[in-house]
């Protein structure tokens, strides 16, 4: 499995701050403490960085993944009561975008951390 070891690193960061926070909060807060808990943990973050994105060879908007670690995986803090396609069809157009490979959901709604990994296919060139 792709970033195996990282996902892990991951889910076990965002289990602490669940832990911790306790479920019922705004998606912003969740995803300011995994970056502390991530940084804490010796991982490279970047937050809200900016993809351009064109059609037709034409500039038109910026994609602005919620957290990247590592410069590998692409991490979405979610409150919701469960994940659906649209979340994972955001992802894999994320992962399409950013040229990375795997993107984690995280669920923070309840008290058991949910979440779904994400794989974009290898496309033959």
């Amino acid at each position: 499995m792709q970033h195996e070891e990282l996902t892990k690193a991951i889910i076990g960061a965002a289990m602490r701050v669940l832990n911790e926070l306790r479920p019922g909060l705004d998606e912003k807060l969740y995803e300011n403490a995994l970056v502390l808990e991530l940084k804490a943990g010796g991982h490279t973050i970047e937050q809200q960085r900016q993809f351009p994105v064109s059609y037709r060879n034409e500039h038109i908007g910026m994609l602005i993944p919620d957290l990247i670690v590592d410069g590998k995986v692409i991490v979405d803090p979610k409150v919701v009561t469960a994940f659906n396609e649209s979340h994972i069809a955001q992802m894999v157009g994320y992962l399409a975008i950013t040229g990375l490979q795997v993107a984690l959901l995280l669920n923070f709604k309840f008290s058991r951390l949910q979440w779904k990994r994400v794989v974009r296919e290898a496309v033959d060139d």
